[in-house]
């Protein structure tokens, strides 16, 4: 079985969006290497000046978004009704489709806010569907421990490790994903077996990593080579998001809040915001 080695590494940067809610960033949306993911945003702070404006209401085309609490509260709401708070581990999932209109307010949970939001492709087939939702909290996210302080929680997609299976809650997404949260103390080990047909990155949040020889460290994000094994040992107290998908072999226009094919669909979905018919 290939093991995958570390192709490259990226630092993530600061950033702000929102109303001047401030961020860790990386982006991709020009590297075909990113895909099928477009971008990851991570939230960390423990002073309320830095997210207190949130995410005021707007738009959405083309695109999914997975919005993952480590700590902290998520509050979501949306032109089709929807509402939901993520609490401490959950997560949320939304499929703009064609368009959505929708707000996100981070809250502090015992003085800390620390989260993710994850921008996924749609392929072009998908991107005037219907919008969809769906939140997971915390007790439904699935686990499994891996040894004394080591463990694996798998939030969409299957993850197979020592022949075992593991299943997260979000299996019907656009394009099929594998996404999860591994947090383990130094000497811990992870091996696991990924579809060789998905391309695959690590997030690490917290701590660092060895894969093969190579290290990275909290804050950068590691794109894997080509192959089927991920075999990694943490050097620390270590947390990283392990993001695997099926790549998405099209052209990828983004601007602002939407991700499409042309810039002639990028011009209609901003008229059709302008006269209020970006969702349907």
């Amino acid at each position: 079985m290939a093991i995958r080695g570390i192709k490259s590494i990226q630092r993530s940067h600061p950033s702000s969006d929102g109303d001047g809610v401030k961020i860790q960033r990386v982006h991709g949306f020009d590297h075909a290497a990113f895909s099928p993911f477009l971008m990851i945003d991570e939230l960390k702070s423990d002073q309320a000046a830095d997210y207190i404006g949130g995410f005021p209401p707007h738009p959405h085309r083309g695109i999914e978004t997975l919005t993952y609490m480590l700590k902290g509260h998520f509050q979501h709401q949306d032109h089709l009704g929807n509402t939901g708070e993520l609490k401490d581990g959950g997560a949320q999932w939304m499929s703009a489709g064609r368009g959505v209109i929708h707000s996100e307010m981070p809250m502090m949970s015992d003085g800390q806010l620390h989260g993710f939001q994850i921008w996924i492709n749609l392929p072009a087939s998908k991107k005037m569907l219907p919008a969809q939702y769906h939140d997971f909290q915390s007790e439904v996210i699935a686990e499994k421990q891996l040894g004394k302080s080591n463990l694996i929680r798998v939030i969409a997609g299957d993850l197979t490790i020592d022949g075992d299976t593991i299943t997260g809650p979000l299996q019907e997404t656009g394009v099929p994903t594998t996404i999860a949260d591994w947090r383990a103390t130094a000497g811990s080990h992870l091996n696991s077996c990924l579809n060789p047909d998905f391309q695959a990155m690590l997030y690490v949040y917290r701590g660092a990593i060895e894969i093969e020889g190579k290290q990275a460290v909290a804050g950068e994000l590691v794109m894997l080579e080509a192959g089927e094994g991920l075999a990694m040992t943490a050097l620390e107290d270590t947390g990283l998001l392990l993001l695997s998908g099926m790549p998405i072999h099209e052209t990828v226009v983004h601007y602002g809040p939407f991700v499409m094919n042309s810039m002639d669909e990028i011009e209609q979905a901003i008229r059709d915001y302008q006269a209020g018919t970006l969702t349907g």
